[in-house]
């Protein structure tokens, strides 16, 4: 198996929205408006429709985080970062939106009510969902269809995952990411975790049969480690194996929970659905 790198390109590109206060709000006249968040342990980042994307970096001037390796460790301190985000670039935020959260795999249902906690406090959703990263990643990245096996390493967590059409088989993480790389970690280090995740992967029944033709489509790696061509070689090295990075690989899962956010709009009746994108 040849091993390279590849780059995977992002469908739409996603920008800054620049609007109207958020404390100015559009009255609702009918289905609400989709929303996606992303509360990452780098930054906090809102897409408010195709190309419409503010973010920030997570505490910035503060002395505690309030997010930690994926998790919400400060319900009021990040409520009020992800305000103040919305309020410094005037991000117009629609009454009663429906609201796709991104989060880390395997979260824990009291992380996920942290997190919830938070985004109804900031944006009081008519409906609010949760969808995995990898598999947002997936989607946002146009990768969902067949079979897949992605990487998302992100600021301070390591997801791996084999997904079949859009839907995960099995997952693993690490609490470990690119932060990691100023205290000791290597890259060579961090590719080892991601090949340990995938080894694990191969020990769980339903996911051994599909890790080999995964492996044999590349795999796709999202998140602030795909930016790090160090990390994307290692990874190649380690595995044996083609890495497609994806062209926007830091909001590859934000636009993936996007994209469900709209789709739930157009499918009320389905629980945190995903389109399925074109297969690299």
């Amino acid at each position: 198996m040849s091993g390279t790198v590849t780059p995977l390109r992002l469908p739409r590109r996603t920008g800054m929205l620049v609007g109207r206060s958020h404390t100015t709000r559009p009255t609702v006249t009918g289905r609400p408006e989709p929303v996606a968040v992303d509360l990452g342990s780098a930054h906090l980042r809102v897409w408010l429709g195709p190309g419409q994307v503010v973010s920030a970096p997570v505490g910035h001037g503060l002395r505690t985080p309030v997010v930690r390796r994926g998790r919400v460790v400060d319900v009021p301190g990040c409520t009020a970062e992800l305000r103040r985000l919305l309020r410094e670039h005037r991000a117009a935020v629609p009454v009663g939106a429906l609201v796709v959260a991104s989060r880390p795999v395997l979260t824990a249902p009291a992380d996920q009510e942290a997190a919830r906690q938070v985004l109804t406090a900031v944006f009081a959703p008519s409906r609010l969902l949760f969808v995995d990263s990898v598999r947002a990643g997936a989607v946002g990245a146009g990768a969902a269809a067949g079979t897949l096996l992605i990487a998302d390493v992100g600021a301070q967590v390591t997801e791996v995952a084999v997904l079949a059409d859009g839907r995960i088989v099995a997952a693993r993480r690490a609490e470990v990411g690119t932060r990691d790389l100023a205290a000791g970690v290597t890259a060579a280090m961090l590719a080892a975790t991601v090949s340990r995740l995938i080894g694990e992967l191969r020990q769980e029944p339903a996911a051994r049969p599909l890790v080999r033709p995964a492996l044999a489509r590349g795999v796709l790696v999202v998140g602030d480690g795909a930016t790090r061509p160090d990390l994307t070689a290692r990874l190649v090295a380690t595995l044996g194996a083609t890495v497609h990075r994806a062209a926007a690989p830091r909001t590859a899962s934000l636009t993936g929970a996007g994209l469900a956010a709209m789709s739930a709009l157009r499918h009320p009746t389905r629980p945190e659905p995903l389109p399925k994108g074109p297969r690299p």
